[in-house]
């Protein structure tokens, strides 16, 4: 057959794909997209999947149970609290103030926030996260029936952020706790919370990881890393494992990143909420030093092999460590038994350790490992400690609510401690900020800002400029 030109071509083509369709729609063998489309105008259903793998069925089922087996035991948190209006642009300066006029007192307005929690007990005690509920005025529960009952905060403990509160009910379904210590990367992670206000909501992952630390999020960090969504209102309810046990607390969220959630891990949560429970607050053990990173560099200056450990730079006197013979320039490697991988695992493994109990501190001297024992004392007696040594004690600060240190970089005076309820907290200064000026004068170090504050006038206003990252601040406070 001959065609004159690509037209008769094109249209030859299209009449013999139109005869075949129609050659097998009729012999009924046909999935070409023009029998499937009549098919499914004559209403004929197509098949639905029937060979499910028996695995796949079987994990459907487990995250079913899980959810019918703990959803009972999570509850909705809403709370109203009191927050300082920030204008940074007039509190900068007492310029701005007199020149604007106002009597210089901040302003507030009230806030609301929902988070999560779950019940451990049957006459009412409920974990979440401290922030969920720090400050608030008031505080309501909801149970998964709906039923709505005011709660106190019984106590809350900002260095890990967990908080207990209580209502008043029995016979409530409670939580049970799993081990934390067993888990591995790639088991199954599931959350039940309130995100974004969605009552039960659950989502499921995996443990992407475990024993993070040097996030930056609170001072006594171990991590639970998880892919499984953790999303605003969230904080404070349960991840559980596939069995439905609560093996961490949701607190956390990377904002830059998908599918990067933080929880704190259920055995380092037990003990605090079991503190907060017996007596409304957390004493933990304390050694009486101060310490850093060992670096590359310092690692070969003392005959390390690696870049573990806790380097000593100062001792307390009449601390614990002082009386158990620790010297300054020591590499403290273990504890307990337990190797030390950085400054903050040292911290969490002492806070953990228990007061009055000896223990076993490995220290690296001289070029080799020296075991020394010690008794902990608490945090409190701490502060005891260095109040009469005429510092300002942990956890209040000065009369702006800080606790400063030297800066590493040799400039400015690091923030390592702010107090809840301070000037400076309230200001919306943060742990890890460096101040470098104290009303205009420049700061290379705590014994600077020290020397700065104490000539302050009752009533005046100070004005720091503060480094934080890349960025500087101005903050205008009033000293208690």
């Amino acid at each position: 057959m001959k065609f004159k030109t690509y037209s008769h071509v094109l249209l030859f083509a299209v009449i013999c794909a139109l005869l075949l369709g129609g050659l097998a729609a009729c012999s009924g063998k046909s999935d070409s997209p023009l029998f499937l489309e009549s098919k499914r105008k004559a209403g004929e259903a197509e098949a639905p999947v029937k060979d499910v793998p028996s695995d796949i069925l079987s994990t459907q089922k487990a995250f079913s149970t899980v959810a019918k087996k703990v959803t009972p035991c999570v509850v909705n948190i809403s709370t109203i609290s009191k927050k300082k209006m920030v204008q940074p642009f007039f509190e900068m300066s007492p310029f701005f103030e007199d020149f604007f006029g106002g009597d210089g007192q901040p302003q507030y307005r009230r806030d609301k926030s929902l988070g999560s929690g779950f019940i451990i007990s049957k006459d009412g005690y409920i974990v979440t996260n401290d922030h969920v509920v720090r400050d608030a005025e008031t505080v309501q529960v909801k149970l998964s029936n709906d039923k709505v009952y005011d709660a106190k905060v019984v106590g809350g403990d900002q260095k890990t952020d967990i908080a207990v509160i209580k209502i008043n009910a029995t016979d409530l379904p409670t939580a049970v706790l799993g081990d934390s210590d067993k888990l591995e990367v790639g088991q199954w992670a599931i959350a039940i919370g309130n995100p974004f206000g969605l009552d039960r909501t659950m989502t499921v992952g995996v443990i992407s990881a475990t024993g993070r630390s040097n996030v930056g999020i609170e001072t006594y960090e171990n991590f639970i890393q998880t892919d499984a969504s953790i999303n605003p209102g969230n904080s404070g309810g349960p991840l559980l494992n596939i069995y439905g046990e609560v093996i961490g607390i949701n607190t956390a969220i990377v904002a830059a990143g998908q599918g990067i959630g933080f929880a704190i891990p259920a055995n380092m949560a037990k003990p605090i909420f079991s503190q907060l429970i017996q007596k409304g607050n957390v004493s933990r053990g304390w050694m009486g030093v101060t310490i850093q990173p060992v670096t590359e560099e310092l690692a070969k200056s003392f005959g390390l092999k690696q870049t573990k450990g806790a380097l000593i730079n100062d001792i307390m006197k009449g601390s614990p460590a002082e009386k158990a013979g620790v010297r300054q320039g020591d590499v403290i490697i273990a504890f307990n038994g337990t190797g030390v991988k950085d400054p903050s695992h040292l911290q969490r493994l002492v806070g953990e350790a228990g007061i009055g109990k000896p223990v076993k501190v490995t220290v690296f001297r001289d070029g080799k490992p020296l075991e020394l024992t010690m008794t902990l004392t608490s945090s409190d007696m701490a502060s005891k400690q260095r109040r009469g040594a005429g510092s300002e004690p942990q956890g209040r600060g000065d009369q702006l609510g800080l606790t400063v240190d030297d800066s590493e970089e040799g400039d400015g005076a690091v923030v390592v401690d702010v107090a809840r309820g301070g000037t400076a907290a309230e200001a919306g200064m943060r742990r890890g900020d460096v101040i470098i000026s104290v009303n205009r004068m420049r700061v290379t170090g705590s014994a600077d800002y020290q020397r700065a504050i104490r000539q302050v006038r009752p009533g005046s206003t100070l004005t720091l400029l503060v480094r934080r990252g890349d960025a500087n601040i101005y903050f205008a406070l009033r000293p208690r």
